[in-house]
């Protein structure tokens, strides 16, 4: 890729950043407070010297990082804007994300033969699930945090990438594992130990996540018809079960189909969104002439409403876009991947940040239930955010050619071929 083509977005990239801190200036009525100032200098040093880093040392797709750029500018400003210190928080956030990806970046770029490591992948998922179990905490209904110390965090986040080296590891390996009887059926086994898990967690949105990824993989892989008509058999049980088994659930699809016979109580997210994106239009009555302080939980399950409201549907419109963009990009990346383990992790990748943000917005405009689940590089939380780098990082390896790893083990006599080639 010539890397002249690439600047001019990056430049473009850092005018839209220097405009949308003037916005917020002007909100403030002309008062320049530290905040902002770290705000400026933080956002044009995590955003554009990340860009211009990644420019320098890949050989594989550029524009997925400026997608992300985008949509966490967009996310870090309307944060801000609600509540300058959360807004911080989240930028501070945004600079160990993008550690994060870069680091993400070199480990599955650099160590031989990553697919080796699904058996640690899974016993590091299970402790995980056991710790949470055993030491979390709940809220909102949902026993998915853990403490550490001072530190928060949702382990469930990081499974989630964990899962994507299970499903590569093991479907790229699907030759070995077919001495055994009812091969398919092991990894579906897996995968519903995890989703009860959860179930006990009562985080189902999180295993939405899991049973999409799932499903992306075994409908591309699994050899057996049979085994992913069993599946969907099982996952349309699960959503049975889980509406008569969860309060929550029941409340959250009453909600859903009547969210105005509980305007005052559990219903009053959904109503006040609605409010909000109605009350936008398509321009929006401008940033810093919202009332997202009506809008609960705005900076984090409910930020694209609060977008909405300030900058319009078009904004909205354009949120989506940059999301497809993104999903289009990484469908390209797993179609032009020539290796099968690289090409799972690219679809788990793409699947886990297109369902999420689907979840997210089709949650707050009514499309279907709310979920709890976060919109991707936008709304406010640290294990979301380095959840998503971390994906992102997985998906950008996955947008190179990756010959030379195998070419070099080959040399060195690890392997003796290149099976994973397909």
């Amino acid at each position: 890729m010539d890397k002249k083509i690439f600047r001019r977005p990056r430049d473009i990239l850092l005018v839209l950043e220097i405009l949308s801190i003037a916005l917020v200036f002007y909100t403030y009525e002309g008062h320049l407070d530290r905040q902002l100032l770290f705000l400026t200098g933080g956002l044009i040093f995590v955003i554009y010297i990340s860009n211009f880093i990644l420019g320098k040392i890949t050989t594989g797709d550029n524009y997925i990082f400026l997608i992300v750029s985008l949509l966490l500018t967009i996310g870090i400003i309307t944060i801000f804007r609600i509540q300058p210190e959360t807004g911080i928080k989240q930028l501070q956030w945004a600079f160990i994300g993008v550690l994060f990806f870069y680091a993400t970046y070199f480990v599955v770029r650099i160590v031989p033969r990553v697919e080796r490591y699904g058996s640690l992948a899974l016993l590091i998922s299970v402790l995980l699930f056991l710790s949470t179990l055993i030491f979390g905490n709940t809220v909102r209904g949902a026993r998915n945090w853990l403490s550490i110390g001072s530190i928060v965090f949702q382990p469930t986040e990081f499974i989630k990438i964990l899962l994507m080296f299970i499903l590569g590891s093991f479907y790229s390996n699907y030759e070995k594992y077919k001495k055994y009887p009812y091969t398919s059926y092991i990894i579906m086994a897996v995968i519903y130990f995890f989703v009860l898990l959860l179930f006990i967690q009562r985080d189902l949105g999180t295993a939405v996540l899991f049973m999409a990824m799932y499903i992306a993989i075994q409908f591309v892989y699994d050899p057996d018809i049979k085994a992913f008509f069993i599946n969907l058999g099982l996952l349309a049980l699960g959503g049975v079960l889980g509406y008569f088994l969860f309060g929550h659930v029941r409340t959250r699809i009453d909600i859903w189909l009547d969210p105005w016979t509980y305007a005052y109580s559990t219903g009053r997210q959904i109503v006040q969104s609605l409010f909000a994106i109605a009350e936008g239009g398509f321009f929006g009555a401008g940033i810093g002439f919202g009332h997202p302080e009506l809008i609960p939980v705005a900076v984090s399950d409910f930020i694209f409403p609060v977008i909405c409201e300030e900058m319009g549907l078009f904004a909205g419109f354009a949120i989506i876009l940059l999301y497809i963009l993104l999903i289009y990009r990484g469908i390209k990346i797993a179609l032009e991947q020539e290796y099968k383990f690289y090409r799972m992790l690219a679809i788990s990748a793409t699947v886990l940040i297109s369902v999420q943000a689907f979840l997210n917005i089709g949650g707050v405009i009514k499309l279907i239930p709310m979920t709890g689940i976060t919109l991707p590089f936008m709304s406010y939380g640290g294990s979301s955010i380095l959840s998503s780098f971390i994906a992102l990082g997985i998906l950008q390896v996955a947008s190179e050619d990756l010959s030379w790893k195998y070419e070099r083990e080959i040399m060195k006599g690890e392997v003796s071929s290149e099976p994973i080639r397909k």
